[in-house]
């Protein structure tokens, strides 16, 4: 984050001031033990950005502080090696090691499962002998005894679909439409935005809804019935991100609509999105999705929400992801896809190259965005998310803002794929 010195300086001119002198004393100590250079420019407190000098508030909380935490173990490896890469090893000369440290986020199982699944809760305590595991949840370790017991199995499975009935009863309420409660419950609720990529999800309900549009009558009745929902809020001025909640709104009306297809999947935005709708969504989740472009995700902690409550990651190796993964058996329990963060590189440079295919299945959907099927007859609507096929589609700039900046073309086969073990 960046404030132009030109606001800053009348509003708190006497900071400026401090900060200039905190500054130059720490570029003194800088250029003693390692000269003057470029990495001055890197590590100053003082920066220019769009409109002039400006003061690098990341620099000076660095610079200030005792203690610098990413909030999971990738982003933590990343705020030293790319974030503040001067700045850490500044830390490591200096008498610091101990400075950049990693505590990744959390969530309290007092409220995500004790308040929002009171019935898994008086399971776990139950089969524990104690809620001791409210206070330190490492105790839910405990558990793993029962996974082969069949009672505790017939009672965990009775609780979600208690939990599946309220949620159906919530969605009927707050979106008008009904869910079947034996229906594969798949989740995406947070901040709406282009790098959690909502937008791949909405491409994919289309892709999905085109599959089972195309099947005969008795193909249709071995798909896996299934209800989807996105929800979370955007930015007030962030306009890209209301045109896909827009979309997604728009791909709802399509899906819900149709009979050949709605008996085997809904689809809708939840409105309102808060924390008295989480916990009736929630608990209800088969799968949840966290699928971020790799390396864009400091942690997250709607992941550990649903996890808490049974439901399993359909997710990139981002964020608390990885940790998560690491805790819950692997990648054998849990749907993992798309690029890792160290691939990154190497796929940017090709596609600077000209090598950025789009997947045929992708490109029927865009197709069918185009001719305007997924917009209600809003020609204007058209336009506008026709423009952001255009710049997903300008290949050559993938990773860049005038391009596919999150990757979504490359991870989109295999998102599918991934989809596709989740529904076996």
């Amino acid at each position: 984050e960046k404030w132009r010195i030109d606001l800053i300086g009348k509003l708190l001119p006497r900071h400026v001031e401090i900060a200039g002198m905190m500054n130059h004393m720490f570029l003194e100590e800088v250029k003693a033990k390692w000269g003057d250079g470029d990495h001055c420019c890197d590590m100053s407190m003082f920066g220019e950005a769009e409109g002039g000098e400006c003061l690098r508030m990341g620099n000076i909380s660095v610079i200030g502080a005792h203690h610098v935490n990413g909030v999971a173990a990738m982003h933590t490896e990343i705020v030293k090696r790319d974030t503040f890469t001067n700045l850490y090893k500044w830390s490591l000369e200096s008498g610091e090691p101990g400075k950049f440290v990693n505590c990744t986020n959390g969530v309290t199982p007092r409220r995500w499962i004790h308040c929002a699944n009171p019935g898994l809760s008086k399971l776990i305590t139950e089969k524990l002998g104690s809620d001791a595991w409210l206070k330190d949840l490492s105790l839910i370790r405990g558990i793993c005894k029962f996974k082969d017991d069949k009672d505790f199995q017939a009672k965990w499975v009775a609780v979600k679909k208690e939990a599946k009935e309220r949620m159906a009863k919530w969605v009927k309420k707050h979106c008008d439409l009904d869910v079947d409660s034996d229906a594969l419950v798949d989740v995406q609720v947070k901040r709406i935005h282009e790098y959690k990529r909502q937008l791949m999800n909405a491409f994919y309900q289309i892709h999905r809804y085109m599959e089972i549009k195309s099947m005969s009558p008795s193909d249709r009745a071995k798909v896996q019935k299934r209800f989807s929902c996105i929800g979370g809020k955007a930015a007030p001025g962030y306009y890209r991100a209301k045109t896909i909640i827009k979309l997604i709104n728009n791909i709802a009306d399509v899906i819900n609509n149709d009979p050949d297809v709605s008996p085997y999947l809904k689809f809708t935005f939840l409105p309102n999105y808060c924390v008295s709708a989480a916990q009736q969504i929630i608990p209800a989740s088969d799968t949840s999705q966290h699928i971020s472009t790799a390396g864009t995700e400091a942690s997250g902690t709607s992941n550990m929400k649903f996890v808490m409550n049974g439901g399993l990651i359909v997710g990139t190796m981002d964020g608390a992801n990885v940790e998560i993964c690491e805790e819950a058996g692997g990648e054998a329990n849990n749907f993992i896809f798309g690029a890792r963060e160290e691939e990154l590189p190497g796929i940017l440079q090709k596609a600077k190259n000209g090598h950025y295919p789009v997947d045929g299945r992708l490109g029927k959907v865009f197709d069918a965005i185009r001719a305007g099927r997924f917009s209600t007859g809003d020609d204007e609507f058209t336009q506008e998310i026709c423009a952001i096929l255009d710049m997903l589609n300008n290949t050559t700039a993938a990773g860049t803002w005038d391009g596919d900046k999150y990757l979504v073309i490359h991870d989109f086969p295999s998102y599918v794929d991934c989809q596709d073990r989740v529904d076996r």
